[in-house]
């Protein structure tokens, strides 16, 4: 009988923990708390509320096309064909730039493609924001052009910071494929033959928002 391995691949949200320079980190806290909400309810049945207060790029989070384009399908215009249970291969590179020549041999199309390169072991301190891993102006286009469905990284950002462009950005979301960023526990991955969820909840307006990212393997007997 097969079974099935679920992977965690997001990082912890927590209070006050920033995700990317120049955004806020998230607030959380208590909307009605136990103590008050007891008054609503029976003796004894108490229920807490929680609050977060957050920018929607918090986290690890998924990109829809709307980030970039105006046009763009929003978070709530995806597909979960996009996103949940996607067939997945995982690309283990090194580097600052990464270049297309790393996929040329892999079927990408109808993918997850996600890139591990072990950056996500700086989360939460100063150098994970600094000289990371990204996907070249070229890797972008052979991605979109090579049918991928879905591009994931385990660092900050899949284009270079220093480029404002956002060609990786552009060409991706240009061409409807959803990209998912601080990514991490990607090692623990088979290359392929594994599932990949990435799922915000479908809120209209919306360009970003925080996932839980996880894959499951099957192990068959």
């Amino acid at each position: 009988m097969a079974t099935e391995t679920f992977i965690e691949l997001s990082h912890v949200v927590a209070n006050d923990l920033e995700t990317y320079p120049g955004l806020p980190a998230p607030k959380v806290g208590t909307f009605l708390s136990r103590d008050d909400a007891e008054a609503h309810y029976a003796p004894g049945t108490r229920f807490l509320i929680t609050s977060i207060e957050m920018v929607a790029n918090t986290g690890t989070y998924i990109d829809a096309p709307f980030h970039r384009f105006e046009d763009g399908v929003d978070l709530a215009g995806l597909s979960l064909e996009s996103m949940a249970n996607v067939p997945g291969i995982r690309v283990s590179l090194s580097g600052r730039s990464i270049g297309p020549d790393a996929f040329r041999s892999l079927d990408v199309a109808g993918k997850a493609v996600l890139v591990s390169t072990g950056w996500s072991k700086h989360w939460g301190h100063k150098a994970y924001l600094d000289d990371y891993p990204f996907l070249s102006r070229a890797c972008g286009a052979y991605l979109a052009e090579a049918g991928a469905r879905l591009v994931g990284i385990d660092s900050p950002n899949v284009d270079d910071n220093t480029d404002g462009e956002r060609p990786v950005h552009t060409t991706l979301l240009g061409a409807g494929i959803p990209i998912v960023e601080h990514l991490t526990g990607l090692a623990r991955l088979p290359e392929r033959d594994f599932r990949f969820f990435a799922v915000p909840p479908p809120v209209r307006g919306l360009t970003s928002f925080p996932v839980r990212a996880f894959a499951i393997v099957t192990d068959l007997p």
